[in-house]
């Protein structure tokens, strides 16, 4: 069955006025009914397939959004709520805001408003879902390897500081998975390379 069926979200409200997540909890009331979608609101990381931010990141909360993503299990997918969360809002030029989610994380959508209506937020939600399907393909062809101690994924490539593959191209980042990865390790200190070994 495709996690994409029953995707499970985390909501963290970094540092908002409140207004996107009002909107928030509007899409779990039955006159928008997310659940239609298989979508559950927990608050444990470690179930959580989406990471639902609302509100800029500020010097305080950083701490807090790198670990809430770092516990999450791969495949993960980021949506960034609100004009706040993608730029920091009316509250960037404030002191101790640093800007968007991205500016701390990989944000995969991005849905715009002040606030963010209940409609957008769904919207962005289902097009998350879309970019986990892509990721959870990357998982199944053999492109994420499942480590034995942690239960978490890793990819065959790059990363970034935050663990998560560095988009090789100009496409979205997982557009590329399907190129192999350079097997010209360079040897370590010490070893002999291959030709001179002849």
């Amino acid at each position: 069955m495709s996690i994409t069926k029953s995707p499970w979200i985390i909501h963290y409200d970094g540092s908002s006025c409140n207004g996107c997540d009002i909107e928030v909890l509007a899409c779990l009331t039955p006159m928008y009914d997310v659940e239609r979608f298989g979508i559950i609101n927990t608050g444990n990381p470690k179930h959580a397939d989406v990471f639902l931010v609302t509100g800029s990141v500020n010097e305080q909360n950083i701490p807090v959004v790198k670990q809430i993503y770092e516990q999450m299990p791969q495949p993960k997918v980021v949506v960034a709520v609100g004009i706040c969360a993608g730029t920091g809002g009316i509250f960037k030029d404030c002191y101790n805001i640093v800007g968007g989610v991205d500016k701390v994380i990989p944000v995969d959508v991005y849905v715009p408003g002040c606030a963010a209506r209940p409609e957008a937020i769904i919207d962005g939600v289902v097009k998350g879902l879309g970019v986990l399907a892509e990721k959870q393909k990357a998982l199944n062809s053999g492109l994420l390897e499942e480590t034995a101690v942690t239960g978490a994924y890793i990819y065959e490539g790059e990363y970034d500081d935050y663990g998560t593959l560095k988009p090789s191209g100009a496409g979205s980042g997982f557009d590329d998975l399907t190129t192999a990865p350079d097997e010209t390790i360079p040897p370590e200190k010490g070893e002999a390379s291959p030709e001179e070994d002849n």
